[in-house]
Protein backbone atom coordinates (compact mmCIF):
# COMPACT_ATOMS: atom_id res chain seq x y z
CA UNK A 1 0.00 0.00 0.00
CA UNK A 2 0.79 3.55 -0.76
CA UNK A 3 -0.05 6.89 -1.80
CA UNK A 4 -0.47 8.80 -5.08
CA UNK A 5 0.72 12.14 -5.72
CA UNK A 6 -2.95 13.10 -4.58
CA UNK A 7 -2.07 11.78 -0.86
CA UNK A 8 -4.98 8.84 -1.98
CA UNK A 9 -3.92 4.98 -1.05
CA UNK A 10 -3.45 2.80 -3.44
CA UNK A 11 -2.47 -1.07 -3.90
CA UNK A 12 1.33 -0.61 -6.18
CA UNK A 13 3.24 -3.74 -6.48
CA UNK A 14 6.76 -3.69 -5.86
CA UNK A 15 7.92 -4.72 -9.11
CA UNK A 16 5.57 -1.57 -10.81
CA UNK A 17 7.71 0.91 -8.13
CA UNK A 18 10.93 -0.78 -9.11
CA UNK A 19 10.20 -0.66 -13.09
CA UNK A 20 9.04 3.08 -12.54
CA UNK A 21 12.72 4.22 -10.78
CA UNK A 22 14.13 2.09 -13.75
CA UNK A 23 12.84 4.14 -16.60
CA UNK A 24 12.97 7.48 -13.95
CA UNK A 25 16.61 7.16 -13.72
CA UNK A 26 17.09 6.37 -17.25
CA UNK A 27 14.82 8.45 -18.92
CA UNK A 28 14.63 5.41 -21.74
CA UNK A 29 12.37 2.41 -21.88
CA UNK A 30 14.70 0.51 -23.95
CA UNK A 31 17.73 0.52 -21.84
CA UNK A 32 15.30 0.11 -18.43
CA UNK A 33 14.28 -2.76 -19.65
CA UNK A 34 17.89 -3.99 -20.42
CA UNK A 35 18.71 -3.01 -16.66
CA UNK A 36 15.71 -4.76 -15.38
CA UNK A 37 16.41 -7.78 -17.86
CA UNK A 38 13.01 -8.07 -19.48
CA UNK A 39 11.56 -6.73 -22.74
CA UNK A 40 10.51 -3.43 -23.72
CA UNK A 41 6.75 -4.09 -24.43
CA UNK A 42 5.96 -5.57 -20.87
CA UNK A 43 8.06 -2.99 -19.18
CA UNK A 44 5.74 -0.50 -21.19
CA UNK A 45 2.66 -2.39 -19.98
CA UNK A 46 4.06 -2.50 -16.14
CA UNK A 47 4.11 1.66 -16.00
CA UNK A 48 0.90 1.64 -17.76
CA UNK A 49 -0.67 -0.39 -14.98
CA UNK A 50 1.33 1.62 -12.45
CA UNK A 51 -0.44 4.89 -13.72
CA UNK A 52 -3.96 3.43 -14.38
CA UNK A 53 -3.49 2.60 -10.22
CA UNK A 54 -2.30 6.25 -9.64
CA UNK A 55 -4.80 7.60 -11.65
CA UNK A 56 -2.32 9.62 -13.67
CA UNK A 57 0.44 10.06 -16.00
CA UNK A 58 4.02 9.77 -14.29
CA UNK A 59 6.07 10.43 -18.10
CA UNK A 60 5.75 12.55 -21.23
CA UNK A 61 6.43 10.08 -24.24
CA UNK A 62 7.64 10.62 -27.42
CA UNK A 63 9.55 8.74 -30.28
CA UNK A 64 12.70 10.76 -29.26
CA UNK A 65 12.31 11.12 -25.68
CA UNK A 66 10.76 10.28 -22.20
CA UNK A 67 10.60 13.00 -19.43
CA UNK A 68 8.88 12.85 -15.76
CA UNK A 69 5.56 14.70 -15.56
CA UNK A 70 4.88 16.55 -12.76
CA UNK A 71 2.99 13.97 -11.22
CA UNK A 72 6.36 11.66 -11.58
CA UNK A 73 8.54 13.80 -9.79
CA UNK A 74 5.78 13.85 -7.15
CA UNK A 75 5.93 10.28 -7.30
CA UNK A 76 9.61 9.55 -7.16
CA UNK A 77 10.55 10.21 -3.70
CA UNK A 78 7.80 8.08 -2.62
CA UNK A 79 9.08 5.34 -4.71
CA UNK A 80 12.90 5.89 -3.31
CA UNK A 81 11.62 5.46 0.33
CA UNK A 82 9.82 1.94 -0.67
CA UNK A 83 12.83 0.48 -1.73
CA UNK A 84 14.97 2.20 1.22
CA UNK A 85 12.11 0.93 4.12
CA UNK A 86 12.76 -2.64 2.29
CA UNK A 87 16.24 -2.21 2.50
CA UNK A 88 16.07 -1.07 6.56
CA UNK A 89 13.97 -4.08 7.28
CA UNK A 90 16.90 -6.65 5.52
CA UNK A 91 19.07 -4.68 7.66
CA UNK A 92 16.94 -5.13 10.51
CA UNK A 93 16.79 -8.97 9.91
CA UNK A 94 20.04 -9.52 9.79
CA UNK A 95 21.00 -7.62 12.79
CA UNK A 96 18.61 -10.00 15.06
CA UNK A 97 20.72 -12.03 13.68
CA UNK A 98 24.10 -10.54 14.86
CA UNK A 99 24.77 -9.89 11.45
CA UNK A 100 25.67 -5.84 10.85
CA UNK A 101 24.64 -5.58 7.10
CA UNK A 102 24.57 -2.78 4.57
CA UNK A 103 25.34 0.21 3.06
CA UNK A 104 26.60 3.68 5.01
CA UNK A 105 27.12 6.77 3.08
CA UNK A 106 29.78 8.92 4.11
CA UNK A 107 31.20 12.43 2.89
CA UNK A 108 34.32 13.90 3.66
CA UNK A 109 36.30 16.80 2.23
CA UNK A 110 39.82 14.89 0.97
CA UNK A 111 42.81 15.97 2.60
CA UNK A 112 41.46 17.68 5.71
CA UNK A 113 40.20 14.05 6.98
CA UNK A 114 42.82 12.56 6.74
CA UNK A 115 43.34 11.83 10.46
CA UNK A 116 39.97 11.13 11.12
CA UNK A 117 38.59 9.36 7.74
CA UNK A 118 41.13 6.43 7.28
CA UNK A 119 40.80 4.74 11.01
CA UNK A 120 37.14 5.12 11.05
CA UNK A 121 36.95 3.19 7.49
CA UNK A 122 39.67 0.59 8.54
CA UNK A 123 37.91 -0.61 11.79
CA UNK A 124 34.56 -0.63 9.93
CA UNK A 125 36.17 -2.96 7.46
CA UNK A 126 37.80 -4.83 10.49
CA UNK A 127 34.49 -5.41 12.67
CA UNK A 128 32.22 -5.66 10.13
CA UNK A 129 32.99 -7.47 6.37
CA UNK A 130 29.18 -7.02 5.71
CA UNK A 131 29.04 -3.24 6.07
CA UNK A 132 29.82 -1.44 2.43
CA UNK A 133 31.03 2.27 3.15
CA UNK A 134 30.69 4.23 -0.17
CA UNK A 135 32.56 7.57 0.27
CA UNK A 136 31.64 10.16 -1.83
CA UNK A 137 34.72 13.12 -1.41
CA UNK A 138 34.98 17.45 -1.44
CA UNK A 139 32.02 17.48 0.42
CA UNK A 140 31.85 21.00 2.68
CA UNK A 141 30.56 21.23 5.67
CA UNK A 142 27.50 23.21 4.54
CA UNK A 143 26.95 20.42 1.31
CA UNK A 144 27.62 17.96 4.19
CA UNK A 145 25.08 19.23 6.61
CA UNK A 146 22.29 19.82 4.05
CA UNK A 147 22.72 15.94 2.77
CA UNK A 148 22.82 14.54 5.84
CA UNK A 149 19.05 16.52 5.57
CA UNK A 150 17.83 15.02 3.11
CA UNK A 151 19.39 11.54 3.62
CA UNK A 152 21.49 11.00 0.90
CA UNK A 153 24.16 10.99 3.24
CA UNK A 154 24.06 9.13 6.45
CA UNK A 155 27.30 10.78 7.52
CA UNK A 156 29.81 14.21 6.96
CA UNK A 157 32.64 14.82 8.20
CA UNK A 158 32.29 18.69 8.99
CA UNK A 159 33.51 21.63 10.49
CA UNK A 160 32.04 22.50 13.85
CA UNK A 161 30.16 24.63 14.77
CA UNK A 162 27.30 24.17 12.08
CA UNK A 163 24.24 26.16 11.67
CA UNK A 164 21.20 25.68 13.06
CA UNK A 165 20.16 22.06 11.99
CA UNK A 166 18.25 19.09 12.80
CA UNK A 167 21.59 16.87 12.39
CA UNK A 168 23.57 15.68 15.42
CA UNK A 169 27.27 16.47 15.71
CA UNK A 170 30.19 15.63 17.43
CA UNK A 171 33.43 17.01 17.88
CA UNK A 172 35.99 14.65 16.82
CA UNK A 173 39.74 16.58 16.57
CA UNK A 174 40.75 19.99 16.90
CA UNK A 175 44.00 21.37 15.05
CA UNK A 176 45.57 24.91 15.40
CA UNK A 177 45.69 26.10 11.69
CA UNK A 178 49.01 26.88 10.41
CA UNK A 179 50.47 28.38 7.08
CA UNK A 180 51.76 26.75 4.27
CA UNK A 181 54.04 28.61 1.96
CA UNK A 182 55.79 28.06 -1.45
CA UNK A 183 59.79 26.49 -0.60
CA UNK A 184 61.03 29.83 -1.79
CA UNK A 185 58.73 32.11 0.22
CA UNK A 186 61.17 34.39 2.34
CA UNK A 187 59.75 33.12 5.44
CA UNK A 188 59.43 29.65 4.41
CA UNK A 189 62.35 28.35 6.82
CA UNK A 190 60.98 30.35 9.99
CA UNK A 191 60.63 27.95 13.03
CA UNK A 192 56.89 29.97 13.36
CA UNK A 193 55.19 33.40 11.66
CA UNK A 194 53.42 36.13 12.75
CA UNK A 195 50.13 35.94 10.71
CA UNK A 196 49.73 39.78 10.91
CA UNK A 197 53.51 39.78 8.75
CA UNK A 198 51.20 37.62 5.73
CA UNK A 199 48.81 40.52 5.58
CA UNK A 200 50.24 41.43 1.84
CA UNK A 201 50.29 38.05 0.66
CA UNK A 202 47.58 36.68 -1.87
CA UNK A 203 45.64 33.15 -0.24
CA UNK A 204 44.53 29.94 -1.86
CA UNK A 205 41.16 29.28 -0.03
CA UNK A 206 38.00 26.93 -0.16
CA UNK A 207 35.12 28.99 -1.45
CA UNK A 208 33.12 31.25 1.00
CA UNK A 209 30.09 30.43 -0.70
CA UNK A 210 30.06 26.50 -0.25
CA UNK A 211 29.88 26.88 3.31
CA UNK A 212 33.60 25.82 3.90
CA UNK A 213 34.45 25.50 7.88
CA UNK A 214 38.35 25.78 6.90
CA UNK A 215 37.13 29.02 4.86
CA UNK A 216 35.38 30.49 7.56
CA UNK A 217 38.20 29.54 10.04
CA UNK A 218 41.00 31.04 7.96
CA UNK A 219 39.20 34.07 8.05
CA UNK A 220 38.48 34.56 11.79
CA UNK A 221 42.50 34.06 11.79
CA UNK A 222 42.95 36.44 9.33
CA UNK A 223 40.64 39.06 11.39
CA UNK A 224 42.07 38.29 14.43
CA UNK A 225 45.74 39.30 13.21
CA UNK A 226 44.14 42.73 11.84
CA UNK A 227 43.58 42.16 8.10
CA UNK A 228 41.42 40.55 5.57
CA UNK A 229 42.66 38.39 3.66
CA UNK A 230 43.17 39.18 -0.17
CA UNK A 231 41.71 35.86 -2.06
CA UNK A 232 43.29 35.24 -5.42
CA UNK A 233 42.18 31.92 -5.70
CA UNK A 234 39.37 29.49 -4.46
CA UNK A 235 38.93 25.70 -4.77
CA UNK A 236 37.03 22.88 -2.95
CA UNK A 237 39.36 20.09 -2.86
CA UNK A 238 42.29 21.04 0.10
CA UNK A 239 44.94 19.19 -1.52
CA UNK A 240 44.66 21.31 -5.02
CA UNK A 241 45.39 23.81 -2.50
CA UNK A 242 48.45 22.53 -1.50
CA UNK A 243 49.16 21.65 -4.99
CA UNK A 244 48.18 25.60 -6.20
CA UNK A 245 50.67 26.50 -2.85
CA UNK A 246 53.52 24.56 -4.28
CA UNK A 247 52.78 26.05 -7.91
CA UNK A 248 53.37 29.60 -6.21
CA UNK A 249 49.62 30.86 -6.90
CA UNK A 250 49.39 32.08 -3.43
CA UNK A 251 49.92 30.75 0.55
CA UNK A 252 47.27 28.97 2.79
CA UNK A 253 45.87 28.74 6.08
CA UNK A 254 45.84 25.11 6.65
CA UNK A 255 45.23 22.69 9.80
CA UNK A 256 48.54 21.67 11.48
CA UNK A 257 48.06 17.70 10.51
CA UNK A 258 48.17 19.03 6.67
CA UNK A 259 52.00 19.51 7.39
CA UNK A 260 52.38 15.61 7.10
CA UNK A 261 51.24 15.64 3.15
CA UNK A 262 52.22 18.72 1.84
CA UNK A 263 53.82 18.29 -1.28
CA UNK A 264 57.20 18.82 -2.67
CA UNK A 265 57.71 22.92 -3.23
CA UNK A 266 55.90 23.88 -0.06
CA UNK A 267 56.48 24.04 3.34
CA UNK A 268 54.18 24.14 6.47
CA UNK A 269 54.56 26.64 9.23
CA UNK A 270 53.37 27.32 12.75
CA UNK A 271 51.36 30.22 13.50
CA UNK A 272 52.92 31.98 16.51
CA UNK A 273 51.05 33.46 19.77
CA UNK A 274 47.04 32.53 20.21
CA UNK A 275 45.83 29.54 18.34
CA UNK A 276 42.65 29.88 15.82
CA UNK A 277 41.43 25.96 15.38
CA UNK A 278 39.88 23.47 12.83
CA UNK A 279 37.54 22.16 15.09
CA UNK A 280 36.48 18.59 13.05
CA UNK A 281 33.37 16.57 13.88
CA UNK A 282 30.53 13.96 12.42
CA UNK A 283 27.30 14.97 11.52
CA UNK A 284 24.20 12.22 11.38
CA UNK A 285 20.48 12.33 11.82
CA UNK A 286 19.83 10.65 15.06
CA UNK A 287 15.96 9.70 13.61
CA UNK A 288 17.85 7.48 11.03
CA UNK A 289 16.54 3.48 11.70
CA UNK A 290 19.14 2.29 9.91
CA UNK A 291 20.76 -0.39 11.90
CA UNK A 292 24.14 -0.35 10.45
CA UNK A 293 24.57 3.09 10.72
CA UNK A 294 24.09 2.80 14.57
CA UNK A 295 26.63 0.21 14.31
CA UNK A 296 29.30 2.33 12.40
CA UNK A 297 28.00 5.32 14.88
CA UNK A 298 29.83 2.99 17.75
CA UNK A 299 32.61 2.18 16.16
CA UNK A 300 32.99 6.18 15.77
CA UNK A 301 33.05 6.46 19.06
CA UNK A 302 35.69 4.41 19.88
CA UNK A 303 37.93 5.25 17.50
CA UNK A 304 37.33 8.78 16.85
CA UNK A 305 36.73 9.90 20.61
CA UNK A 306 35.65 13.50 21.41
CA UNK A 307 38.74 15.22 22.97
CA UNK A 308 38.89 16.17 26.27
Amino acid sequence: MTQDPGGREVDVEIRWVEAFLAVAEELHFGRAAARLRMAQSPLSQTIRRLERELGTTLFDRSTRSVALTPAGHAFLPHAYRVFEELELGRQATRASDGVVYGTVSIGFSGALNHHTLSPLTRAVRQRFPGVTLALTGRVMTREGVEQVERGSLDIAFVGLPIDPSPVRTRLVASEPLGVVLPVDHPLAGEPDIDLADLADEGFVTTPEAGGSALQQAAMRACVHAGFRPRVVQEVTDAFLILTLVSAGVGIALMATSIAEITPTGAVFVPLRGESTCMHHGIAWLADNPSPVLSAVLDVAHEVLPSPG
